[in-house]
C-alpha cells in the first residue's frame, strides 16, 4: 500500500540565536535570545548548517572548534572572558550546538545533556516535587519506563499509565487526579502509535497540565511539537541527530524561561552535560539530519510496504502504510515522511522471531536506532526487557527495525533471505 499525501510544512517565524550571559543563583547560565534578521526566513536545512556556526574569531575556521578544556583562563579573579569559567557550567562547543538545535526546532531554548536520559531525569528532577503526578502513554521507551518507574515513584512522584492516542481517554483520566505533565512518544517506541499532539495538547492545557513529547523517532526535520501546542520537546540525541552511532547524547527544547532556568541550574548543579567532543559530533549530525531523515524515511517505506506482502508477517508497524490506524493523524502531522522505525510481529511466534532477528546480514543485530546503518532488534528480550511483566509489556514476536541508508534493495534481499532461515 502507498502512503497518503505528506501535509506540507507549516512555516515557523524562526531563528536566528545569540548568546547572553547572566547569573542564576550564583551560576553562569547561557541565554539564547531571538534575532531572526539572517534566518528568519530560510528553511530547516539551512538553519541546521548555519545557526549558531560562526566562523571562530581567531582564525577564521568555519567549523565550531571542540573545545577541549575543563577550565577557562580569568583576566583578574572574577574576570571571566564572555562568560566562561569551567566547563560543567559553560562551553563553548555545547552553546553551539544549543544554539543550532534551537534554531532547528523554532525554539528559544535548548539545553544538551549526555544521554537522553540525564535530560529527562534533570527536566523532571528540576520541575517536580514529591506528590506530583505523571500520565504516561502507553507504549514508551523502556529506558524511559524504568527510570520513572523505579526512580521517580520511590521519591514520591505518581505515575499512572493510559491509552495516550486516545484523547477521550486522556480528557477522563485528567478529570481524576491532576497530573504536572502527560508524557507522550509519538511515534511511540516500539509499537509506532501516534498521538495527535495537537489535541492532546488541548485537552491537557484546559486541566492546567503541561505536555511533554518524547520526538526522538520523528525528529525536528518531520514533527515539530512545539508549534502543535507541546510544552517541552525532549532527545536523546544519540539517534537520528547523531545520526552515525557514534555518540550519546540527549536535549531538552522548550520556550518558557523560568522552566529553562530551573533545567539550567540543576544541569550545572548534577554536571549532566556532554563533552566538548560528543556536542561536536552532534553538530556534525544536525548539519545532515535533514538529507538522512528524508531518505531514512523513503527506504521505510519501501521496505514497510514489501513486509505487508509477506506471509511471513502478522503485523507491520509503520505510520506511513495506510493499513496503520495512527496513519491519518501521521499524514497531518508528520512533514516530509514517517521516520525511519518499522516493527513487525512474525506470525510464527517468539522463537521464530528471536530466530529471524539473528539471521540478517546487512541489518546488525543491535539495540538503539537512528543511525546510517541498518540494525535490528527483538524488544522484549532487549530495548524493553525493563517493562516485562507491567501495562507496557511488548508482543513476544515483535521485531523492531532501524532502516538505515543502504540502498533498500539490498534491505529488502537481507530480510528475504533471514525469514527463508525460519
Amino acid at each position: 500500500m502507498s502512503g497518503s499525501p505528506i501535509a506540507p510544512l507549516k512555516p515557523m517565524p524562526i531563528i536566528r540565536t545569540t548568546q547572553t550571559i547572566r547569573y542564576f543563583q550564583g551560576v553562569p547560565i547561557m541565554t539564547i535570545s531571538t534575532n531572526t534578521e539572517a534566518l528568519n526566513a530560510t528553511a530547516l536545512a539551512t538553519r541546521a548548517i548555519h545557526a549558531g556556526q560562526e566562523p571562530d574569531p581567531t582564525t577564521g575556521a568555519v567549523v565550531t572548534p571542540i573545545y577541549m578544556t575543563s577550565t577557562f583562563k580569568q583576566d583578574g579573579v572574577g574576570g571571566l572572558r564572555n562568560g566562561y569559567d569551567y566547563s560543567r557550567s559553560i562551553n563553548p562547543t555545547r552553546n553551539s550546538f544549543d544554539e543550532q538545535l534551537a534554531a532547528v526546532e523554532g525554539a528559544k531554548y535548548a539545553l544538551s545533556f549526555s544521554s537522553g536520559l540525564a535530560a529527562i531525569d534533570v527536566l523532571l528532577r528540576s520541575t517536580l516535587k514529591p506528590g506530583d503526578n505523571i500520565l504516561l502513554g502507553n507504549d514508551v521507551y523502556g529506558g524511559t519506563y524504568r527510570l520513572l518507574s523505579k526512580v521517580f515513584v520511590p521519591w514520591g512522584i505518581g505515575l499512572d499509565v493510559v491509552d495516550i492516542t486516545d484523547t477521550a481517554a486522556v480528557s477522563a483520566a485528567l478529570a481524576k487526579k491532576q497530573y504536572a505533565y502527560i508524557w507522550v512518544e509519538t511515534p511511540s517506541n516500539p509499537l509506532l502509535n501516534i498521538t495527535d499532539i495537537a489535541a492532546t495538547a488541548a485537552v491537557a492545557h484546559a486541566h492546567g497540565t503541561k505536555v511533554v513529547v518524547d520526538n526522538t523517532f520523528a525528529s525536528p526535520v518531520l514533527q515539530h511539537p512545539l508549534a502543535d501546542g507541546a510544552d517541552v520537546v525532549v532527545y536523546s540525541t544519540t539517534k537520528y541527530i547523531g545520526g552515525h552511532s557514534d555518540v550519546v547524547g540527549g536535549a531538552v527544547v522548550l520556550n518558557d524561561k523560568e522552566t529553562r532556568d530551573a533545567v539550567a541550574f540543576l544541569q550545572n548543579a548534577a554536571g549532566a552535560v556532554p563533552s566538548p567532543f560528543d556536542s561536536w559530533l552532534d553538530i556534525r549530525g544536525l548539519k545532515t539530519l535533514d538529507l538522512r531523515v528524508k531518505q531514512h524515511s523513503r527506504n521505510a517505506m519501501k521496505v514497510a510496504q514489501w513486509l505487508e506482502t509477506r506471509p511471513e508477517v502478522e503485523r507491520v508497524w509503520y505510520p506511513g502504510l495506510e493499513s496503520h490506524p495512527g496513519h491519518d493523524i501521521a499524514a497531518r502531522q508528520m512533514h516530509g515522511g514517517f521516520g525511519g522505525m518499522i516493527s513487525i510481529q512474525i506470525a510464527a511466534g517468539f522463537e521464530a522471531a528471536k530466530k529471524f532477528a539473528g539471521a540478517t546480514e546487512v541489518f546488525t543485530l543491535a539495540e538503539s536506532l537512528g543511525g546510517v546503518e541498518s540494525l535490528i532488534e527483538h524488544p522484549g528480550a532487549m530495548t524493553h526487557a525493563s517493562v516485562a511483566g507491567t501495562t507496557l509489556e511488548v508482543p513476544a514476536n515483535l521485531i523492531r527495525l532501524s532502516v538505515g541508508l543502504e540502498d533498500a534493495d539490498d534491505l529488502i534481499a537481507d530480510l528475504e533471505q533471514a525469514f527463508r532461515q525460519i
